[in-house]
């Protein structure tokens, strides 16, 4: 069952939830640059100075094919209004803070969890024909509220499949890292209080992936494309150590060991070894395949010329091939977050001793998360 091609963007009508978040305003900017005579583009989210300012940048005199709904997910009466006519949707709508989602839990899961079904099946009843999720490395193995909320999420967008009769649609969910400067994140965090001399450091061996926006976008665009329904497709991207960020933001600030918050992971995974038996490569991602789909896991590399990975195999960002140096991260935060990253003379460059490289292995460590009186609120 080969995937239905949309052969260009351009005569589609996309929807994208969340859209003026960090995502959102990425893929709009990168849609409408590359498919300028695009026939709808809606923004729907529930921040209406958000999309005020959004709208400054973007604005339906110049851009034709935008248009603004405000609306919540939690909502299904607005979704539905918000669908008619919608051929393609992307899900960035979420709760996303881990702190804020432990201490009000039924919130994140009215958002994350029933959102996401209010979404499905509006999906459904409208005619869409693609649908792709954006999900967490959190939501693999969760042992926080907003982990557990997404991974609630993919089941629902994967089982989606299940239920859509004779539609002409397909769900799929895109599993990625870190996002390299999104509002909420450890570098905004980092480069805000580089200012007061003091960089706090959860842990010093807790490691993240990376991925930058244009390649999230550029993922979800390739998933739109290619996706064949029911698969989390995982991107292949480097990892970083937070001490690494740390000096390469702020060398000469104080680097204090705070302690790990409830719930959070030393290293995140974005596939468990338990998920290997499902999964395959696919060159510059991977896949996990549904269970009990409509199309086998050979048939699919058949198609797809992706092979199985091997048994037991995990991809943890503690054991990653690819790291980010210092050089290499401050590079990175000038190209795509802050512009140039002034450091002080003599601490330009990283002084310390190479790390070794790292080894991949075949099942993950699952060190026990710390505690301590002080801890940032930012999400690492």
């Amino acid at each position: 069952m080969p995937p239905l091609s949309l052969h260009s963007l351009e005569n589609a009508r996309i929807l994208v939830t969340g859209g003026t978040g960090s995502f959102g305003k990425e893929f709009v900017k990168t849609v409408l640059a590359r498919y300028p005579r695009i026939k709808r583009l809606v923004v729907f989210s529930r921040d209406e100075l958000k999309q005020f300012e959004m709208a400054q940048q973007f604005g339906g005199q110049e851009y034709k094919a935008i248009r603004y709904f405000i609306g919540d997910i939690r909502d299904e009466a607005r979704l539905r209004r918000a669908l008619e006519g919608i051929d393609v949707v992307v899900h960035a709508a979420a709760l996303k803070q881990v702190p804020t989602a432990e201490y009000n839990p039924f919130e994140c899961i009215k958002t994350n969890v029933l959102g996401a079904q209010n979404l499905i099946e509006a999906c459904l009843d409208r005619g869409v024909q693609r649908v792709v999720a954006l999900s967490t490395d959190k939501a693999a193995a969760p042992t926080n509220l907003y982990g557990a909320t997404k991974l609630c999420s993919d089941k629902l967008f994967v089982a989606a499949n299940n239920i859509k009769g004779s539609r002409d649609v397909r769900f799929s969910v895109v599993r990625y890292g870190n996002v390299m400067g999104s509002r909420g994140s450890v570098i905004p965090f980092f480069l805000e209080r580089r200012k007061t001399g003091v960089l706090p450091i959860t842990d010093p061996t807790m490691t993240r992936f990376n991925i930058s926006l244009p390649e999230g976008v550029e993922m979800v665009l390739w998933s739109l494309e290619h996706a064949w329904g029911g698969e989390i497709l995982v991107p292949k991207i480097p990892s970083y150590r937070i001490a690494d960020l740390a000096q390469a933001i702020g060398p000469e600030c104080a680097h204090p060991v705070v302690g790990v918050r409830p719930g959070e992971k030393i290293h995140e995974e974005m596939i468990t070894a338990s998920d290997s038996s499902n999964t395959v490569d696919l060159g510059k991602y991977y896949a996990i395949l549904p269970s009990g789909a409509a199309y086998t896991l050979p048939a699919y590399c058949d198609q797809t010329a992706a092979k199985p990975v091997a048994p037991g195999f995990c991809y943890n960002s503690g054991t990653n091939e690819r790291f980010l140096s210092v050089d290499e991260l401050r590079a990175l935060i000038g190209t795509q977050v802050a512009g140039p990253v002034d450091v002080p003379v003599g601490l330009a460059r990283d002084s310390r001793p190479p790390r070794p490289a790292a080894r991949t292995r075949r099942h993950a460590p699952s060190p026990q998360p710390r505690h301590a009186a002080l801890r940032p609120t930012v999400h690492q």
